[in-house]
């Protein structure tokens, strides 16, 4: 097995990724849910989105969320915007950190934001100018990275064409997301090769969905080539409105879970974070798909000396 890092960064992404693809819950549960989170030891929440309410009325109450939140010390918050006025938001509210999302996909771009990957650059562009301007960092995250609902397999050339321009644009980091739960390690391998070949200096972040079982194991193949970063949602929470059957992303509890017990460090409490995902069951009435939470003894908890 090639080196392992000793340490790796998770980026929470239930409060937003999650709670999007749910019933919408009332404020108070969204605060006591992004609370709970923040008290895991978890290095960087995202936190909301600031959307339309029509569009997503998951997130209509975003800025009371975030005006009500808690904000940890040594947690790094982010959200997530889709144009230039959930922008002009989000720096109002306060943050520093936020993401702007392309698919890869010219079908599920359109579905998602009524515009084609090319105009959806064009407006990336001036969102990045923008925020920079308000000395803010900018993430895109590129969706259907690994394939469509609509169109089938990506070609990872694809990919790496939108990252050379986003990064020709200004962006300060990717993340290349698993929108249908299509990835695999060979997927996960040919995509960082195509980008890294062009772009190896960019730091990235892997967004993985648990539609086809494959998340834990495109998780490693990721580490095996020396990733550090990535997205989980808590209690496997999530999915995609626009990807039609595609199941929750990467269980918090189950990547630290796996993490710790190969010895690799992520600063979250696993018994902590474990009781976060019990009570996003409790606000949400139904059981989630991780399988920590149900899975009997629950042992190694930190991390093993490496």
């Amino acid at each position: 097995m090639a080196d392992l890092p000793d340490s790796v960064s998770i980026r929470e992404v239930g409060p937003r990724d999650g709670l999007q693809n749910e019933d919408p819950i009332p404020t108070d549960a969204k605060v006591r849910l992004l609370d709970a989170l923040s008290g895991t030891g978890v290095r960087r929440i995202e936190a909301v989105s600031f959307v339309h309410p029509k569009a997503i009325p998951q997130m209509a109450d975003a800025d009371e969320v975030w005006q009500r939140a808690v904000k940890a010390d040594g947690v790094r918050y982010s959200a997530l915007v889709p144009n230039s006025r959930g922008a002009q938001r989000a720096l109002a509210a306060g943050f520093t950190e936020i993401e702007v999302v392309v698919s890869a996909s010219d079908t599920h771009n359109r579905r998602n934001v009524n515009r084609s990957t090319d105009e959806s650059l064009d407006d990336i562009a001036e969102l990045i100018d923008l925020l920079h301007g308000a000395s803010a960092r900018v993430e895109v995250i590129v969706a259907t990275s690994f394939g469509c609902p609509y169109e089938g397999d990506i070609d990872p050339r694809r990919v790496a064409g939108i990252v050379d321009r986003v990064v020709r644009d200004g962006a300060d980091r990717v993340a290349f997301g698993d929108t249908t739960g299509m990835g695999t390690p060979r997927r996960v391998r040919e995509l960082l090769t195509a980008v890294r070949d062009r772009n190896a200096h960019v730091p990235v972040l892997l967004h993985f969905h648990n539609t086809r079982g494959t998340a834990l194991a495109n998780l490693l193949t990721a580490l095996e080539l020396g990733v550090t970063e990535f997205d989980a949602s808590v209690g496997g929470l999530g999915g995609c409105p626009y990807a039609p059957g595609a199941s929750g992303n990467l269980a918090t509890e189950e990547a630290v879970h796996m993490l710790h017990d190969m010895g690799i460090d992520t600063g979250i409490d696993l018994s902590t974070l474990i009781e976060a995902a019990e009570l996003a069951e409790e606000l949400l009435g139904k059981k989630l798909p991780s399988g920590v939470l149900r899975a009997g003894p629950r042992t190694r908890l930190t991390p093993l000396p490496s």
